[in-house]
């Protein structure tokens, strides 16, 4: 039943909610709006969703002399059709987010939490999606908040810790424009990228791969400068040949998902780029076959064919990575809100908290700590779904573009 005109309000111009919910099938809504085309009622808006074969139909219109005649009249079998008075509106503009949620398995009792937990901050879902199915399942929770942007930053804490209680990965990004469009996507490539530490494999090379990991992990918590851990992890090196480069870089392994995020982003026109505290010798190549277009790494000193020990020019460490990340958005004329940094360890938190969307990447308590995003499964193409690129969406390109090699 329709809802009485507010006082002061004529029954013209009260708008009233249609609602159609039921099986879906071909044709619903070209028969609502059939319904209502000869009625004067203007439509003020529209949503439509499907899930699981169930459609729900909203359509937000004014309240003609003859709506409530029409609406009656219709006939959609199986269907239950709804007319109700809208929620009255507030006047200020809510602060639009997306919050993804990722999980393998995502159950019921994670989605009940965080969706608790955005309740009790005062902010309402207004809508959620599936992004993806496998091999991770993630969805998407359109957000509306009225809280500061402090409070924003304090509801993406809290979802953080509540989401690693439940298995699961919370990631808090801003709706709206900065979302949309050309971005400069920048990773990190040790552990990131790649599943390896490049200098660990080479110091394998020298039968001392114990003694460098143990110093890379001490560097990657942040207890010890990345700078000094460098010069002594790659002092370790000294002496051997060139030639293990070659047997380095057919040993590295990108990590599951790394062909699929970087192909998809280049089909947006994005630009990629790897800034690594690792070294530009396995980098280099690495990026070319990737099609990256700028690379910021380390390079080894080589005498008469063997490593000195030692590394040429400035050290790319945590500062150096964060300025890359600028100097790589000003070649490509992009503000900062434009860009996107990965990584998992202490250093890199300068580019992390320089970039709009700064993603840690399985990484170190540091590091989720003070990322917008934090993402601890396996998969790098995990990161699609904060930048609302579905599973759907790449799998449909990939065909495309196997149907045109085809042809």
């Amino acid at each position: 039943m329709l809802s009485p005109a507010p006082a002061g309000q004529t029954d013209a111009e009260q708008q009233v909610l249609v609602t159609v919910t039921g099986p879906d099938r071909p044709g619903v809504t070209s028969s609502l709006f059939a319904a209502l085309a000869g009625t004067g009622a203007q439509v003020v808006d529209v949503e439509q969703v499907v899930a699981g074969g169930i459609l729900t139909l909203s359509a937000l219109v004014t309240h003609g002399p003859a709506v409530r005649a029409a609406i009656e009249a219709l006939q959609l079998e199986g269907l239950e059709i709804r007319c109700t008075a809208p929620q009255p509106v507030a006047a200020q503009r809510p602060r639009r987010l997306h919050v993804t949620l990722l999980g393998a398995p995502l159950v019921p009792a994670a989605v009940a939490r965080i969706t608790t937990v955005l309740a009790e901050a005062g902010a309402n879902v207004d809508r959620i999606r599936r992004m993806s199915a496998e091999p991770v399942t993630s969805v998407e929770l359109d957000v509306s908040t009225r809280g500061s942007a402090a409070d924003v930053l304090a509801l993406r804490r809290t979802l953080a810790v509540e989401a690693g209680r439940h298995g699961l990965d919370a990631a808090v990004s801003p709706a709206g424009l900065a979302r949309m469009g050309r971005r400069l996507v920048v990773m990190d490539v040790d552990s990131t990228l790649i599943q390896q530490e490049v200098i660990e494999l080479l110091a394998a090379h020298a039968d001392r791969e114990a003694e460098v990991a143990a110093v890379t992990e001490r560097a990657m918590r942040g207890e010890i400068d990345f700078a000094a851990s460098l010069r002594e992890r790659v002092a370790c090196l000294e002496g051997l040949g060139v030639e293990v480069v070659d047997a380095v870089r057919e040993a590295v392994q990108l990590t599951p998902g790394a062909r699929t995020l970087c192909r998809t982003l280049h089909r947006l026109g994005f630009t990629l780029a790897l800034v690594s505290g690792g070294f530009l010798e396995v980098v280099g190549p690495l990026a070319a076959e990737l099609g990256i277009a700028h690379v910021r790494a380390n390079r080894l000193q080589v005498v008469h064919g063997r490593f000195t020990g030692r590394v040429l020019g400035p050290i790319v460490d945590r500062a150096a990575k964060a300025r890359a990340l600028r100097e790589f958005a000003a070649a490509e004329g992009l503000p900062l809100h434009r860009t996107v940094a990965i990584g998992d360890g202490a250093n890199d938190l300068d580019m992390i908290g320089a970039a709009g969307l700064g993603i840690a990447f399985n990484a170190k308590p540091v590091v989720r700590e003070q990322a917008d995003a934090a993402l601890n499964v396996p998969y790098l193409d995990a990161v699609l779904p904060l930048l609302g690129i579905t599973r759907e969406d790449v799998e449909d390109a990939d065909a495309a573009d196997e149907a045109l090699n085809r042809g």
